[in-house]
């Protein structure tokens, strides 16, 4: 297994120590402890999380020929955000009985994941190489980008754009493109009704307690609590946040440091975005500057995927 490495443990270390400090963890800070990647992918197996997004991966599989005779043969996949990579080897497999040999670029700040998906590419005999990034850093996703030389398959699967800015992402990842390459994304369209229900329940709130164990916080020192707000940039951004809220003064360990949080103090946790249709297509169109060349929309309609070029 290959896991070149742009952002180091003591890297992260520091970060997420600075992050505690600020009272605001990011994305990547989620699936660093091997106790918060083993929760995630239990939770990733729930059907509410992401419904029918699996059969829209499986029909771009199955319709990979499509896709395979704009490449030579060899077919470098770059991996934005890949967690686990289930979906990605998916892809790949329809690649391969396309004819196709996949040479798989999975690219996370979670070294656990990383292992994951280098793991499940080398069971199905597909050549892995993973990359330890940051994907909210441009030159972070320059630098995985140049893991392959154009033509090259770029994929942001599980919403991954909406765990970040999308605003600024998209335009990152866009960047990174030639005209030759491609990009599939996905984004979860909005849903008044389930969207927050989708997120604040059982199985969610234990991955979220996962990490605040790591750090020595247990449910009984404050609570978990969500909140949905509208990204004033742009209507049609819908914008689900968390936090944590603590009940008693309280001390968490981060990278060995001990930090004090007074009572009614909080902690930011990851946020995400939702988007109606429209809004999503010109994240991508108009301001990301992509062509959409087809979209896929998945059964249960929640989420809208698109193959793009630059």
């Amino acid at each position: 297994m290959r896991v070149e490495v742009v952002l180091t443990e003591a890297d992260i270390a520091q970060e997420f120590a600075e992050a505690m400090e600020a009272r605001d963890l990011p994305e990547k800070f989620f699936f660093w402890f091997p106790r918060s990647a083993a929760e995630w992918c239990a939770l990733s197996r729930d059907a509410d999380l992401y419904g029918g997004l699996g059969e829209t991966w499986r029909q771009i599989a199955a319709d990979a020929a499509s896709l395979a005779v704009h490449y030579r043969g060899r077919v470098p996949v770059i991996s934005f955000g890949a967690g686990d990579g289930a979906r990605d080897r998916v892809l790949m497999g329809g690649l391969c009985d396309a004819g196709c040999q996949a040479v798989y670029h999975p690219v996370d700040a979670s070294q656990p994941m990383l292992e994951m998906a280098c793991s499940g590419a080398d069971d199905d005999d597909i050549e892995a190489a993973g990359i330890k990034a940051d994907i909210s850093s441009p030159v972070h996703l320059v630098y995985a980008a140049d893991a392959a030389e154009p033509p090259r398959l770029f994929i942001m699967s599980g919403n991954t754009m909406g765990s970040f800015d999308p605003l600024a992402e998209i335009r990152y990842v866009a960047q990174c493109m030639k005209p030759e390459d491609r990009l599939i994304v996905d984004g979860e369209l909005y849903d008044q009704a389930l969207s927050m229900s989708r997120r604040d329940n059982t199985p969610a709130r234990k991955f979220i307690c996962a990490l605040l164990g790591n750090m020595g916080i247990g449910p009984e020192d404050g609570e978990i609590r969500f909140n949905h707000k509208r990204d004033e940039r742009h209507e049609g951004l819908h914008l689900i946040t968390r936090h944590f809220r603590a009940d008693r003064d309280l001390s968490a360990i981060v990278a060995g440091q001990e930090i004090s949080l007074e009572r009614g103090e909080r902690i930011g946790l990851n946020f995400q975005y939702t988007y109606t249709e429209d809004v999503f297509r010109w994240l991508l169109r108009d301001h990301g500057g992509l062509e959409i060349l087809r979209e896929y929309r998945s059964p249960d309609s929640r989420f809208l995927t698109a193959l793009c070029r630059k």
